[in-house]
């Protein structure tokens, strides 16, 4: 097996300094290694946040971040529509497998899509 992608994960503030960590997927078949950052984002503050097991407030919660939380967003989804501290969207974010979070606590910087579509 061979190095598919390797990816720099840092957590840091957005304003300062932090950890790095390279993170390899394998792959079956040969292929070159790219470097990709993922970045971790801010919960709203004072915010705990449910994660859901889909794109939406229909779907269950399997857990709570923690006041102060910082997530990774692997890619991004529509779904039900949500009003939070950062707006209204109904951008939902992939944190892990099968875990989701309304883009509208999260502090990306942005109104629209910052990271892929996910393909499922």
């Amino acid at each position: 097996m061979s190095a598919d992608r390797t990816e720099v994960v840092r957590r840091a503030e957005e304003t300062g300094g932090g950890e790095e960590e390279a993170v390899t997927t394998l792959a079956a078949t040969p292929t070159l290694a790219t470097t990709t950052a993922l970045r971790y984002y801010s919960v709203a503050p004072g915010v705990r946040l449910n994660v859901r097991r889909g794109p939406g407030t229909n779907y269950a919660v399997v857990r709570v971040l923690p006041e102060g939380a910082k997530i990774p967003i692997f890619c991004q989804t529509p779904g039900t529509t949500v009003t939070g501290p950062y707006g209204t969207s109904n951008i939902w974010d992939n944190i892990d497998d099968g875990e989701f979070v309304s883009d509208a606590y999260v502090n990306t910087g942005s109104d629209g899509y910052i990271r892929p579509h996910c393909s499922f």
